[in-house]
């Protein structure tokens, strides 16, 4: 199931709260606890509070506070836009909502306002955060002032946008709609979206229509004389009382604001006996401009009437006070259970509930969005730390991570190499690295040098390895960092950033050494791309793997998969699919694949396959149409790592994707190679991956 939902719209005014009340009490009806998110809202001035939290959590009793349940406001995200900072916004989004995921069995996400200008940057960034969080999406639109086509094109480009990114719609509302109007609209929006989207078209209300005299009082500053208790009273129409008494009670209607200056006296008490009369409709309030407030004598006849309706004193005259009235637009809130139930209602008559809850049951999402990933990888690192050695501790680039590791909190660093040297580099850097927080290993100088030399000599004596060999091998930053791996003196190893994958591979092999059930060491990289993460292998070790080893490699990089939250799904890699081709090179993939499916049938997997049918829904139903990898593979394997190498770095370079990697496989304990054109980013993703496989 589902662990959330995203409500999007496509502009202000849009009604969202119907949407969000009648969503939640349907979904408190599936699960036990059901949590509320904002992303972003607005500023407010003098601690007021967001309107849309305050309600929710305060109708259905959500233990929340108000200040868990949004993430950032609007002020502050611009003032990180403004400095670059993009990232830190999904970044802070992702911790925010991951907090109350933890504690809730589903949670409600209420996208932006529209309140401010710029709608089009704003809708890329709703857009962006329903991406990010991995959620599928409720599009909501208004249909005050749209012709039938305006509004299913508006919905319709909004629901394009959502998929081009890899947002799943799972439902389209048409809100605020014409009650003669709903089948038309109804079957307009049908005929233009596709038949897995679920269409709601929910008419316009009077009851939300209208605006509260609370409302009213708020936007006005205005003073309440009289009638507080009725203040959820709702402004059905209003009406200036200029005229005189007899007139006026003729143009009188149903729960109509009478608004008059305060020293009409017969305006006022002729609107009160009205409302208590059989024969009148009903007001719901009075509002008295100019400042001005009935004399005492009037006063104290108002007083001694049973049933008054809230009269309300405001300062600016009767012309200005009735234009600003009729801008408001009505808000819901907490106390008004009559707008809050007239939106439960509507949303449960008009949108089909149990549908939209069987599709929130059996969604899965495919594939885990980049932002998320990684924000995952940080989260498993910190929840059991580990201490990882960095063996080139006088790189720049090797010290800017570790700066960024030691903010994080999530490992804990060593670094190999010259204290003082270390230490000359970080000032002339100008690096605000407090290095009393990294521990920093000389070989030369090490209590350890001479009990990992004779270890070394110990291990590799029958290799023809004396003691002096040892030693002279010991002093290689490689060997010294893979030997503290080895005796249990730190948890695992990166290196490469300026040594080849020969120098950091091949002391991990003989000190480290494989695990009982791997015969050969392969690698992985995590490809970020712009929707989702996939795994790539081989890439950097196996120069011709044979048949056997194409299969341990697809295996292998399925336990990574799955021990990182990628559903593993393998492609093994050829130039042909299924029985097309022929050639030893297909043969080997074919024999690869038979292999890997005999030594773990519960695999997902598919060999030979091309990339174009393992990546392209459309092209794998033609080529492989009844597989179960075509369109959807996660893990590509490639057979050999000329094909591999080149195409990470292809996909890489060309569509801008993060390359997390080699993340090697089958040592018993966690060692990582650089590339040697590595960025301060690759070392701190690799030192992270590397933390969570000392974990496991």
């Amino acid at each position: 199931m589902s662990k959330a939902i995203y409500i999007a719209t496509t502009e202000p005014n849009s009604g969202k709260s119907v949407v969000s009340l009648g969503l939640m009490q349907m979904l408190l009806g599936k699960a036990a606890k059901v949590g509320y998110f904002r992303p972003i809202i607005d500023d407010y001035p003098n601690g007021a509070k967001d309107n849309h939290i305050t309600t929710v959590i305060s109708y259905f009793n959500i233990p929340m506070e108000y200040e868990d349940a949004y993430a950032l406001t609007r002020s502050q995200v611009n003032e990180k836009n403004n400095k670059n900072k993009e990232d830190e916004v999904l970044d802070t989004i992702i911790e925010k909502y991951k907090a109350i995921e933890k504690r809730f069995d589903f949670v409600l996400v209420e996208g932006t306002d529209f309140s401010s200008e710029g709608s089009i940057t704003e809708w890329d960034i709703n857009v962006l955060m329903a991406k990010n969080l991995g959620i599928p999406t409720i599009i909501l639109a208004s249909g005050v002032g749209k012709t039938l086509g305006k509004l299913v094109n508006n919905l319709y480009m909004a629901y394009d946008s959502f998929k081009d990114k890899g947002v799943e719609v799972l439902m389209v509302v048409a809100n605020k709609v014409q009650p003669e109007n709903i089948e038309i609209v109804r079957k307009g929006l049908k005929a233009q979206l596709p038949d897995n989207v679920l269409i709601g078209v929910v008419p316009m209300n009077p009851v939300l229509r209208n605006p509260t005299i609370k409302e009213i009082v708020e936007v006005l500053d205005g003073e309440v004389l009289f009638g507080e208790e009725y203040l959820n009273n709702q402004a059905g129409h209003f009406g200036v009382g200029a005229m005189q008494l007899r007139n006026y009670l003729t143009h009188l209607k149903k729960d109509g604001l009478v608004i008059t200056p305060g020293d009409r006296a017969d305006i006022i008490l002729g609107a009160l006996q009205a409302n208590l009369s059989a024969n009148y409709p009903n007001v719901s309030g009075v509002i008295l401009t100019g400042n001005l407030v009935p004399e005492d004598s009037i006063i104290k006849l108002i007083e001694g009437l049973s049933d008054i309706v809230p009269i309300v004193s405001v300062n600016q005259g009767t012309f200005s006070i009735t234009n600003k009235i009729g801008a408001i637009k009505p808000r819901i809130y907490a106390e008004n259970l009559q707008k809050i139930t007239a939106s439960i209602n509507d949303f449960s008559k008009h949108v089909p509930e149990e549908e939209l809850a069987e599709r929130l049951i059996t969604f899965k999402a495919k594939g885990i969005s980049p932002r998320m990933f990684q924000y995952n990888l940080l989260s498993r690192a910190k929840s059991d730390i580990k201490h990882i050695v960095l063996a080139e501790g006088l790189d720049e680039r090797i010290l800017n991570a570790t700066k960024l590791l030691v903010d994080s909190n999530a490992v804990k660093i060593t670094l190999i190499g010259d204290p003082e040297k270390i230490k000359e580099k970080v000032s002339q850097m100008d690096l605000d690295l407090d290095l009393k927080k990294v521990n920093i290993e000389d070989p030369t100088s090490s209590e350890h040098f001479n009990e990992y030399a004779e270890e070394l000599y110990r291990l590799r004596k029958h290799k023809g390895v004396n003691l002096a060999m040892a030693e002279d091998l010991m002093e290689d930053v490689s060997h010294f960092g893979t030997m503290m791996v080895h005796k249990g003196h730190a948890d695992g190893m990166v290196s490469g950033a300026v040594h080849t994958t020969k120098q950091t591979i091949l002391p991990a092999l003989q000190l480290i050494k494989t695990r009982p059930d791997v015969s050969v060491v392969s690698s992985v990289f995590f490809m970020c791309l712009e929707n989702r993460v996939t795994v790539y292998g081989d890439c950097a070790i196996n120069p011709n793997p044979t048949a056997e080893q194409l299969a341990e490699i697809a295996i292998s990089s399925a336990e990574t998969s799955t021990a990182f939250g990628i559903e593993p799904k393998i492609a093994m890699l050829s130039y042909s699919s299924g029985d097309s081709g022929v050639g030893e090179d297909v043969d080997r993939v074919r024999r690869a694949t038979k292999i890997a499916k005999e030594r773990h049938p519960e695999l997902i997997l598919e060999g030979p396959i091309q990339y174009d049918a393992a990546v392209d829904a459309k092209v794998g139903k033609v080529k492989l149409p009844d597989s179960k990898v075509a369109g959807e593979a996660t893990v590509f394997i490639f057979p050999d790592l000329n094909t591999g190498n080149n195409t990470y770095k292809a996909v890489q370079r060309e569509t801008g994707a993060l390359a997390i990697g080699p993340v090697l496989q089958g040592l018993n304990k966690p060692v990582n190679d650089l590339s040697r054109g590595c960025t301060v980013d690759d070392i701190f993703n690799t030192v992270i991956i590397t933390a969570i496989q000392a974990q496991d």
